[in-house]
Formats: structure tokens, sequence, C-alpha cells
């Protein structure tokens, strides 16, 4: 694949030196191998990690959407395209779109999924399906026809991946790590404060009761403020209690994040409650994502009763 320049093509052509071109930032996998290997999975893990994902599209029509998407404003920064060998003519179209894409300066790489022969064979009976390229002959045949089509781009490819022995979970674990590291920085962090008396909340991997510590709403300077404020804040963060809490719940928390992300699973929700939602609980719930991205965390945080304040006011 051709380095990218310093100064992508259509930014030279345009003279806007000073002025990144949208292709600069976009990023393009191109997800091929084997059929069978394991590209569905991998489309779907990409979804996960934020990628705008296409299935199953002739490479030709790659160039038009890539045009559209590096277009000023698109919100699109990262695409993966599954593409895969059902006529002679894919890697006539798949050259010239790779020479486009060189042209424009988006960074590409190529993801090729393989699996053994046996396995892949156990993978259709198993599914009782026949291979795209089979046309009514042993699926062998099918099999090995494909193989030696891709040869070529296998040898070209920025990542290969033998799944033969790979369960769904280990092939995702492994797609997070050739993308974007291994460790619990894989994992994305939500963070939201409720009110008990409104109900828990059904949709978290943790919930904190933070009801022990003193309520702002007692105090009547706090009372019609809400965690966001600093006074409120201040107040509950200087509480007894509060730091220690903070600091054990980080502890545990950072252990299980840990942990998740060598089981796969990349997205954490954790739940912190008071009884009203709007003082303590959202207090606490900012407190411990700061702490957390401090870790270098992906941490979201959002307050579910808050609008009731906002109805009220």
């Amino acid at each position: 694949m051709a380095e990218t320049s310093e100064q992508s093509p259509a930014t030279a052509a345009t003279g806007n030196g000073d002025r990144p071109d949208p292709a600069d930032s976009f990023e393009v996998l191109l997800i091929t191998g084997m059929s069978g290997a394991g590209r569905t999975h991998a489309a779907d893990a990409l979804e996960d990690m934020g990628w705008y994902v296409v299935d199953n599209m002739p490479p030709k029509l790659l160039i038009p959407l890539v045009d559209m998407m590096t277009s000023s404003g698109s919100k699109v920064h990262k695409l993966a395209a599954v593409v895969d060998v059902r006529s002679r003519s894919y890697f006539d179209d798949l050259s010239e779109v790779l020479s486009h894409l060189d042209d424009l300066g988006v960074k590409t790489r190529i993801l090729f999924l393989d699996a053994s022969n046996e396995v892949l064979i156990k993978r259709y009976e198993s599914v009782r399906r026949p291979h795209p390229l089979q046309h009514g002959n042993r699926l062998i045949d099918g099999i090995l026809e494909e193989r030696t089509l891709l040869a070529n781009l296998k040898e070209h490819a920025d990542m290969v991946i033998d799944t033969s022995s790979l369960s769904i979970h280990q092939l995702s674990t492994k797609l997070y790590e050739a993308l974007l590291g291994s460790g619990p920085t894989t994992v994305s962090v939500h963070i939201f404060s409720f009110g008990f008396k409104y109900g828990i909340p059904i949709d978290a991997d943790f919930v904190a009761d933070v009801r022990f510590l003193p309520n702002p709403y007692w105090v009547p300077s706090l009372r019609e403020l809400t965690g966001l404020d600093k006074p409120v804040s201040d107040y509950v963060l200087s509480s007894k209690g509060a730091k220690e809490f903070l600091d054990a719940y980080q502890r545990a928390i950072s252990i299980a994040i840990d942990g998740y992300a060598r089981e796969d699973k990349h997205y954490v929700t954790i739940a912190i409650g008071c009884t009203g939602g709007q003082h303590r609980s959202v207090a606490m719930s900012n407190a411990l994502a700061e702490r957390l991205r401090a870790q270098g965390l992906s941490v979201t945080v959002s307050a579910r009763e808050l609008h009731r304040h906002l109805h009220q006011a």
C-alpha cells in the first residue's frame, strides 16, 4: 500500500495547504478472505468499535461511497467494507478502488481472514450451505478455487488472522487488539446517575448506592441546584466517606474492567443512585468519570433524572 504523503493530492490541487483535506482523517478497512473464515463476525466487531460497516458491496461502489463520506460535513471517519470473491472481475475492481483511495490520500488497510480447508468444510457442513464458488461441484472444489483467487490479495494484506482455532469471542478480541490495542483501554464506560425512588435501572452492570452521604436537598441554598453545580459537587465530595468510597469503588471497577477486556466485553454501564437522582448521585458520577478518564479509559456520563429538575424549575 502506498504511504500517505503529508499533503494529500486533493489538498495540493486546491492549494489549501493550511486546511487538511477531509480524506486525511478518513480510514478504510477492507475485510476479505476465505468464505466461512469469519467475515460476518469481524464486521460485527468493527461495528461495535464505531466503524461504519457495509457488507457484500461490489468494490466499484466503494469509490462513490468514499467520495461522499469524505465530503465536507460528513461525520463518518472509519469505513469497513466486507468484500468477497463472487466473480473473476473482483480483482480488477478492487485494484481500481485501491488506486483511487491512494490518490485521495485515504488510509487504507486490508484484513484477510483465513482458516484451514478442514475447518472451512466443517463450518459449511454445519450450516448446510453451498460455497459461493462451488457451482454444483464438491465443497472442496469451491474452497480451493477461492484460495487460488485470493492468494495474491492475502500476500498483500496488512493483517492476516487465521480463525481455524478461534471462537467468535477470540476473533473479536484479536480484532480489538489489532485495531485498538489490548487491555482495559479497549473498554468503553458509561456512567449514569439515577434516583432510587424512580426505580432501579435494569440495564446496568454495576449499581452503586450513595445515599449514605449527607443529602444537599436539606440545605436550603443547595436544594434547587443539582450535582452539576459546583456548590453541590463540593458539598458532596467533601462529605465524610465520599473520597474513601470513590477510592474503593474505582479500584473494584478497574479490576472488573481489566477482566472484561480479557473476556471480550468492551462496554460497561455503571449506575450510581441517590434518593432523587439530582444531587449526590450526579456529583459522584462525574467524580468517578474523571478518575476513570485519568486512567486512560473512554467514559461518557449522563443523568437519568435531571429532566425532572428542569421540568420542576
